[in-house]
Parts: structure tokens; sequence; C-alpha cells
């Protein structure tokens, strides 16, 4: 069992250099110089004229000393486990073996986990997520599929440590949803999500079939920054179409039962955001509003057009050939990614959130 030590300082000893690196393209010791500048800058005496400005600014300093805390802590935590692995050496304590083993395994995940949030250099990939999901044709079947990966969405992000916060929902005919749309906030949200946005496709054995027979469905993510500057988008009246309804689905007692939901269609290009979680109808009019704005914003970035009035309906039809990862449930479990290659069997882990091995493979190949 000595020789499992000797093996784990090693390969532990070895991820010395590693860190180094890491700490390198993480630019460690750039931000701390800039975070003294940052911190300095909230003694001025003027700092709190701008809240908006001064809120950015304090912003900036959470996620740099975030960043710093993250890599030093993993710096600690590899010197730590050196340490026991040397003890355990020196008084030939077989009883640490697995506990080094343990800290060698994490060490290393971590070490992936921050070595990865080097790829996310987007101009928004820091940004939180505003995240939509849909179903495609196939009635109760594709809803079902869509909030399945409704499901399999908020899992990830909850695991990954993000804030969650259900904005719009609409049933489905039976079961399933038409429609939702949640916020995924914290740092890096739309760098790591950005992976997700598109059609994936779902094989199985339907519970909806009383025949039993294998079904193909299909359902979209729409994945997409909240922009800062959003509300530098200028909307008519004219070209909004605002409709209140009554609230329903996943909210429980949280959703108002009231005529408060809102539903915006933008009539120039047909897209349609909706709110129901606010308290108010006028909190949810501005929260699909901002949604609106993201959208539009979006696409005006993405065709790299001058004005908003540019944009047209451009929607990517949820069926097959246009799927970016395929769930198959029968005969056999497979999840494979048609970008990546990234595949796993373990499909109930992914549908539980486990979409990091995905993420990491999708960011790796769009590095090159």
């Amino acid at each position: 069992m000595i020789v499992a030590l000797e093996e784990a300082k090693a390969k532990l000893t070895a991820l010395r250099k590693d860190l180094t690196e890491l700490g390198l393209a993480l630019r460690i010791e750039e931000t701390k110089e800039n975070l003294v500048d940052l911190e300095a800058q909230t003694q001025a005496p003027d700092f709190w004229n701008n809240a908006e400005t001064s809120s950015k600014k304090l912003q900036v300093i959470k996620q740099a000393q975030d960043k710093i805390a993250g890599y030093e802590k993993l710096v600690a935590r590899l010197e730590d486990a050196i340490a026991l692995c040397e003890m355990g050496i020196e008084e030939n304590d077989e009883s640490v073996v697995e506990e080094v083993q343990a800290e060698l395994a994490a060490v290393v995940a971590e070490e992936e986990h921050r070595r990865i949030e080097v790829l996310l250099s987007g101009e928004y990939d820091k940004s939180n997520a505003i995240v939509s999901f849909h179903p495609g044709a196939g009635g109760t079947e594709a809803q079902d599929w869509a909030q399945m990966l409704y499901r399999m969405i908020t899992r990830w992000a909850e695991k990954s440590g993000f804030t969650v916060k259900l904005t719009d929902w609409l049933d489905g005919d039976g079961a399933g949803i038409k429609s939702a749309t949640i916020f995924v906030e914290g740092l890096n949200a739309y760098g790591y999500l950005k992976s997700e946005n598109g059609v994936h496709r779902l094989v199985r054995v339907s519970p909806f079939d009383a025949a039993g027979r294998r079904q193909t469905s299909f359902a979209s993510i729409e994945v997409m920054p909240e922009f800062e500057d959003v509300d530098k988008v200028v909307l008519r009246d004219e070209d909004l179409e605002i409709t209140a309804h009554r609230s329903s689905g996943a909210g429980g007692q949280h959703i108002n039962k009231t005529d408060s939901a809102i539903r915006i269609l933008h009539k120039p290009t047909g897209i349609v955001v909706g709110c129901q979680t606010e308290r108010s109808q006028l909190q949810n009019k501005e929260t699909a509003l901002h949604m609106l704005k993201a959208k539009l914003m979006e696409i005006k970035l993405k065709e790299r057009l001058d004005t908003i009035e540019e944009i047209q309906g451009n929607k990517t039809n949820i069926e097959w050939g246009a799927q970016i990862r395929s769930y198959v449930f029968m005969p056999y479990t497979l999840v494979k990614d048609t970008r990546t290659g990234y595949e796993t069997g373990n499909i109930q882990a992914v549908m539980d959130g486990d979409l990091d091995g995905f993420i990491n493979a999708y960011l790796k190949m769009n590095a090159k």
C-alpha cells in the first residue's frame, strides 16, 4: 500500500507544474494587481454618485476575488494532499491511502474545471443566461421531452452553483410543456450553457403510446446572454402585441392566479416572449420586454445588422437533421453530441444534469 502512496505523491507533485501554468493562463497575478486598483476606487468620495457604475465595479471586484480565492484554494488543497501523502509514507501509515487518492482525484477534477474557465473568453461568456425550451412537432411526446430537457438543464445549473429563476411556463396538452424560460444567474452561466443551444433528439419507447412503439422526438433549447446594454434597444409600440393571461404551471404557490401573466408578440419578427412569475402585471411586462430586447440584440449581433428594423424572423426547424445531440433510451442507452463526437452510455446521469463532459468537449472544440 505504501507503493500506492509513492505513486500518488509522484502524480500530486507533477500537478504543481500544471497549477503554475494554470495560474499564468488565468492571469492570477494580473488579476490581483487590477483588484488593488479597483478596491482603491471604491474608497473615492464620489464612488456612489453613479449607482449603476458603482454596482458594476463591485460585481467585477467580486468576480476577481472569487477567481483568486478559487485558484489559491486549489493550490492549498494540492499542498495539503502532498503533505498528507508524505506523512503517510514517513510513518508507514496505510490508513491514509484512500484519503490521498480521493484528494488526488478531486484536485485533478478541479484543475480541469479551472482550465476550462480559460476557454471562456467570449465577449458575453461571463454573462447570465436566458434559456428557453420548445417542443418540436409530435404533440404530447415532444412536449414531455421539452420538460425533460428543462429538468436536465435546471439540475445541472443548481449542481454547478448557479441560481435558477423560472420566468415563463406553458403547460403541455396532458403532459410536458409547450414552452418554458428560465434565467440562470452566475459568473460564466452563458459561457457554459451556450453549448446546449440547438435541437435535441430523443429516441425511446413512448409512455404515451399504448402499443409500446419506439418513437423519435425533438425539442430545442435556446440559450442567449443577458446583455448589460439591452436597454439601448428601442421598441415601437405599434410593433408589439401584448396580451395578459392567467398564470399556470410549475411555479406552484409562487405564481399568481390572477390575469397578471404577460405574453408579447414582436410582429416584425414573430418572436414571442412571456413572463408570469413576478408579483404584478407591470413587473411581468418589464421582464418580458427585457427578454424581447435581449433576443433582438442577439439576432442583431449574430447577423451583424446595423439596426433592429433589419431583423427578420428566422427560426430553425425543430426536426431531423438539425439536432446537436441525440439521446437514445432504446434499444440501447447512448447520448452522443453530433458536433464534438463526445458520448456516454450513462443516459440517466445526463438527464440528472451531468453535462460537464459535453460542455467541456464543446468549449475545447471551439478553442482550437
